[in-house]
């Protein structure tokens, strides 16, 4: 199968793009605007695009058909933090074929993937903002998560954005060896191994906006 992931923050996509290779996918290009994802529709060939929906103050809606358009046999998935029935909408209007939830583990979005490239939908029945969906329970990340102070959830939301040592430190008024001492800190509450696996946890465990980088 081969992939096209495109989506506005550069940690999450290169991190989904790490775990899908790892599960045997072959990501053929990572882009982080829509307008470069039709220009690799147009030049590569693929199989499925995973699309996310928000891209900083805007939304990738109005480009879906000319997405979906730009290379008619590409299998689109939307990812998105919030389904509503205008998302719905769009997405059957311009053929888009499944709608995953950002909130969902990795395991589950390759099975929405692997649907969708055998042929299939996975798009919400009925209306979601009438019968939306129950959020997930308390998981372990999120028992560890409790334990962070203050400021090393701060630091989290800066590695959610992509924030280097140096930005971050700028970001909080402190020093880039404080910062790291902070980042050390957030890894090891987290039992994380690297400042990629701390940030992709807090995203798909729904701890940390992936487009915002606020705690919900």
């Amino acid at each position: 199968m081969r992939l096209l992931i495109c989506d506005y923050h550069v940690v999450f996509a290169e991190s989904l793009a790490h775990l899908f290779e790892s599960r045997g996918m072959r990501v053929v290009a990572v882009t982080h605007q829509p307008d470069d994802a039709v220009a690799a529709l147009r030049r590569v060939d693929v199989d499925v695009c995973l699309l996310d929906v928000r891209f900083g103050p805007r939304t990738a809606i109005g480009m879906l058909p000319e997405l979906c358009a730009a290379s008619p046999g590409t299998r689109v998935v939307l990812l998105a933090a919030d389904v509503d029935e205008v998302l719905v909408a769009a997405g059957r209007a311009a053929g888009v074929r499944a709608i995953a939830d950002k909130h969902q583990t990795v395991s589950e979005i390759i099975d929405i993937i692997d649907r969708v490239h055998a042929g299939g939908y996975v798009l919400p029945a009925g209306d979601p903002l009438v019968a939306p969906a129950p959020r997930r329970p308390v998981n372990d990340a999120q028992r560890l998560a409790a334990f962070l102070t203050p400021r090393e959830r701060q630091v989290l939301s800066a590695l959610v954005r992509g924030d280097d040592t140096n930005t971050l430190a700028r970001s909080l008024g402190i020093a880039a060896a404080t910062a790291r001492c902070h980042i050390q800190n957030v890894l090891t509450k987290l039992g994380a191994h690297s400042r990629l696996e701390a940030a992709t946890s807090a995203v798909r465990n729904g701890m940390v906006s992936p487009e915002t980088g606020a705690w919900y």
